[in-house]
């Protein structure tokens, strides 16, 4: 006998991608307005990712547990805090790697300074509070998610949403 486990088609994948993808968007949409909102109001950018990243990351576990990684019939069951817990393991090395990214692109790169001509254009329609410092984190967080949506799919496919599905297979 063989015993064979993840035996998804191709074709299966790719709408669990998908999936995985419309999961994404709805964290980022949460991610990016609570962090919008909190350096709208003069947050410092680290503090106010975190929070978004916190409440993206509950939203995350809540719909991969139920529309992307579901479980099927057969297959063993996951403990529900279990699976939470590895998500946030998960999505923390995304979040370090966030974190480090924003430090670089806000100090190091100092994407602020091409932000002014934004800048002015919004202070020219009355939008006084939108400086290029806002802009800038902005634009940092987001280039961000090129590089951690690809790391997040892989640690919660493979990890924290495994689930073994084995079966055995006569030769």
């Amino acid at each position: 006998m063989e015993n064979t486990c993840d035996s998804t088609s191709v074709k299966g994948k790719i709408i669990q991608f998908v999936k995985f993808s419309i999961v994404g968007v709805s964290n980022t949409v949460i991610s990016e307005g609570v962090y919008a909102v909190l350096i709208f109001f003069r947050m410092h950018y680290l503090p106010a990712s975190f929070i978004g990243f916190v409440i993206s990351v509950l939203n995350a576990y809540y719909w991969n547990n139920r529309f992307v990684f579901k479980e099927e019939k057969g297959d063993e069951k996951r403990v529900w805090w279990k699976v939470l817990l590895k998500t946030y393991v998960a999505y923390i090395w995304g979040y370090i790697a966030t974190a480090c990214l924003l430090i670089f692109w806000i100090e190091i790169v100092d994407i602020a300074q091409w932000m002014e001509p934004l800048e002015q254009w919004f202070a020219v329609k009355g939008m006084e509070s939108v400086d290029s410092r806002y802009l800038a984190s902005l634009l940092a967080a987001l280039l961000n998610y090129l590089i951690t949506v690809p790391m997040n799919y892989l640690l919660n496919k493979y990890w924290a949403f495994q689930q073994k599905k084995c079966v055995n297979k006569e030769e």
